[in-house]
């Protein structure tokens, strides 16, 4: 399919971080742009207020007139759309082109020099680190976030066309649309374990998208990983490896070892090891790609971070709180490591929303295990997201499994009561459902109450 003979991009489930990324992208390169989302929210006030109309309702008389023509218009949905949706139902049934959101980046990349960033954890970080460096470095690049930039307030950096960077999405095998000069592998730990099955059939699927990489392209693996590629680490052997690792007034200070010589005085200011990890291998691709050292090392120490990604929103004597999208355990265990890396001596209260009965089905034990390492916990109720309820998986059956005497299962409505009632110095949201839109309230009572 060939996108400069669509005039109009119709989006169903806009609101979406990855489906906003692309509409921003259809609209910036002035085709018409549309569509529909179940709620309202922040990121569609921001579509809307580029002169993009959103509505509310599943309704086909709510479509503009300009995106009933079937020859002129793409349809894009989310595979988290349910299959009896009217609108979609109706592009279906009457001749337009629908594709999956990432059939279409697929299309978009395909004749870009294009850089993915895949992996379980660490995608949405790496995938921003990567585009802000080689945007610092001119590189004439649109990169494709899944998360809302700090330095540029959007999921969309563009700067060119030429080059692209995308997160390659293991969920539902999106990662296989694409095929990649350069990608990396953060870590391929068992999720999505409704689609795959079995963390060996992830495994496959991950091998199956390091196949997908063009000829003479390159490919980057975490050190450890099951799979053959340029190898990347902290302090260790790894093709690239930090090394000379020191924590100054908060911030990382470190110099990179390459495969042909060292890269010194590099500044980091997310804490964690995990955002350390995803650090190197931005710079490790951005370097493989021809980014000289001296404006690679001004990029990194300009990068602010990602909404929703150990996202401070008070930082002081009385009070810390931070905000994450963790929903793995794997995650969480990384938001603790870089919590008590930073306040070794403060007590700190986990706010905890689950997302996913499956997942938290498939994970319970390990959940439990995470959490546990809190000093106080709070869970909310399961975020559902996409899927009805499995009998028996519920937030109590997770709390009664945590190993943590400061424990408590708590409604939402009554959320920042209990947390003004903790002694905690600081406090963590984490989870990947509508906890982030409590944000702004609980950082309104925090700082009331101190």
């Amino acid at each position: 399919m060939n996108l400069e003979t669509i005039d109009n991009v119709y989006f169903i489930g806009i609101g979406g971080i990855g489906m906003s990324a692309l509409a921003r992208y259809f609209h910036a390169n002035k085709k018409q742009v549309s569509g529909y989302d179940k709620t309202k929210s922040d990121i569609t006030d921001s579509l809307i207020g580029l002169g993009m109309s959103v509505h509310f309702e599943d309704a086909v008389n709510n479509i503009e007139s300009t995106f009933l023509d079937p020859s002129k218009t793409l349809v894009v949905y989310t595979p988290a759309i349910p299959k009896n949706h009217a609108e979609l139902a109706y592009f279906n049934e009457n001749g337009f082109k629908v594709m999956k959101r990432a059939a279409v980046l697929g299309l978009i990349t395909e004749n870009t020099q294009c850089l993915a960033v895949a992996g379980t954890h660490g995608k949405t970080t790496t995938t921003s680190i990567l585009g802000h460096l080689l945007n610092a470095c001119d590189v004439p690049v649109t990169a494709f976030l899944g998360g809302i930039s700090e330095n540029y307030q959007s999921n969309l950096i563009i700067n060119g066309t030429e080059v692209t960077v995308v997160e390659a999405d293991e969920f539902d095998r999106s990662f296989l649309t694409l095929s990649p000069d350069f990608a990396c592998i953060t870590s391929m730990d068992a999720d999505h374990l409704d689609i795959y099955g079995d963390a060996e059939e992830l495994q496959k699927s991950f091998k199956e998208f390091a196949n997908k990489i063009k000829q003479n392209g390159k490919l980057f693996v975490k050190s450890g990983l099951p799979i053959n590629g340029i190898t990347y680490g902290i302090e260790d052997d790894s093709d690239y490896s930090i090394v000379n690792l020191k924590i100054e007034n908060g911030v990382y200070v470190f110099d990179v070892k390459t495969p042909k010589t060292t890269l010194e005085k590099f500044k980091f200011n997310l804490p964690g090891r995990h955002n350390l990890s995803n650090a190197l291998i931005a710079l490790a691709m951005a370097a493989e790609f021809g980014c000289p050292h001296q404006q690679l090392a001004k990029a990194l120490a300009s990068y602010k971070g990602v909404k929703r990604r150990f996202s401070y929103h008070i930082k002081n004597d009385d009070v810390v709180y931070i905000d994450d999208y963790a929903h793995h355990p794997e995650e969480i265990n990384a938001v603790h490591q870089a919590v008590r890396e930073m306040y070794p001596t403060k007590k700190v209260l986990a706010v905890f929303q689950p997302h996913l009965y499956s997942r938290t089905r498939d994970f319970v034990e390990e959940f439990a295990e995470s959490l546990s390492k809190f000093d106080e916990v709070i869970l909310l109720d399961i975020y559902p997201a996409r899927e009805l309820p499995i009998p028996g998986v519920t937030s109590q059956w997770l709390l009664d499994k945590i190993k943590n005497s400061n424990k408590q299962l708590v409604k939402k409505a009554n959320l920042i009561s209990k947390i003004k009632e903790s002694t905690a110095n600081v406090v963590l949201t984490i989870g990947a459902g509508d906890i982030g839109d409590e944000v702004k309230h609980i950082k309104q009572a925090l700082l009331h109450a101190s």
